[in-house]
């Protein structure tokens, strides 16, 4: 008797293999649009101003005006000691007189608000909250009024404390010129700084503050310990990852700062540069003088800078671990 040959496996289903296809492929097509705006947008923008720092252009002469120069722009900015490297020092001070006081006031501002100030803490924190999101514009316009020489209310104010008796003579008997004297302008840049994002550190620290188990602090009390204790030993190591967050915020915001001193003291950072901070001098080397080549070096200078200061912060609220 013949054997019979075996029956031929039917192939496998169109719907089948489309179902797989779909499996395998369709996710690239979802995330696909992301990845053609982050090209676009993102990265072919950040490879093309290296490139651009690299040479020597007035967008004015078109692409093909572009003239490659190498490293030139960036040991330009090394030897510039007049106007890149005081602007750098200019930031650094305004980050130093702005910065650091906004955090040695939110910090305890925030344990204030999350422990003693609870029925209030909703409509204090958005009034904290509120010079975050004003106007820049605005709020030009209202400290452009305060620190005016004659009419201004910080004037008025040393004024009067000066025909106080017995201390009177610690304040000055005249106007104070702070936005045309070159001692007074980081200060009063300072000042606005300080007054603008305070509160925006101070929600930082209240969320982190938030989310600490209220059984820690409970059992604390039990212990004896008191409040002072409980802020030094629960509350300052659990906020530490967000005061981290924050601070790096403060670094980046610092290297960055461009509108405060650019509403007060206008483009050339008023009496002997002393408000140009780097990112002034970035806009004026781009839109004023037309130097795109040397304005993209300074930002990628600016960027390795906030780069290693990043480092820096990490290392030290780590406590020197690597981990």
């Amino acid at each position: 008797m013949a054997l019979s040959r075996p029956k031929q496996v039917n192939a496998v289903p169109s719907e089948y293999r489309y179902a797989n296809w779909q499996r395998k492929y369709a996710p690239y097509f979802f995330i696909a649009p992301f990845f053609i705006l982050y090209v676009i947008f993102s990265f072919f923008p950040n490879i093309f101003s290296f490139y651009i720092s690299l040479t020597r252009w007035n967008p004015l002469d078109g692409l093909k005006g572009i003239q490659f120069v190498g490293f030139d722009n960036y040991r330009y900015l090394i030897q510039d000691d007049t106007f890149f490297q005081t602007s750098l020092v200019n930031s650094a001070i305004l980050g130093i007189l702005g910065g650091i006081p906004q955090h040695l006031v939110a910090l305890p501002l925030a344990y204030l608000l999350n422990n003693s100030l609870k029925r209030i803490k909703g409509f204090l924190s958005a009034l904290y909250f509120a010079p975050f999101i004003t106007s820049i514009a605005a709020i030009s316009v209202v400290f452009g009024l305060l620190f005016s020489e004659r009419n201004g209310l910080f004037n008025w104010a040393l004024l009067q404390l000066h025909q106080l008796p017995l201390i009177g003579g610690l304040f000055p008997d005249a106007g104070i010129n702070w936005l045309g004297r070159s001692f007074w302008i980081k200060p009063s840049v300072a000042l606005v700084i300080f007054w603008r994002y305070t509160g925006w550190n101070t929600i930082l620290y209240l969320a982190a503050m938030q989310a600490i188990p209220v059984e820690l602090f409970e059992a604390a009390a039990i212990d004896g310990a008191n409040r002072w204790q409980q802020f030094r030993f629960i509350t300052l190591p659990l906020v530490r990852p967000m005061a981290f967050y924050a601070v790096t915020l403060t670094i980046i915001g610092s290297m960055q700062l461009f509108l405060e001193p650019f509403t007060l003291v206008g483009q050339d950072g008023g009496a002997n540069n002393a408000g140009r901070t780097t990112m002034m001098y970035l806009f004026k080397t781009a839109f004023t003088d037309l130097d795109f080549g040397l304005a993209a070096a300074i930002s990628w200078v600016l960027f390795a800078i906030i780069i290693v200061m990043t480092i820096i912060n990490n290392r030290i609220f780590r406590g020197g671990r690597a981990d």
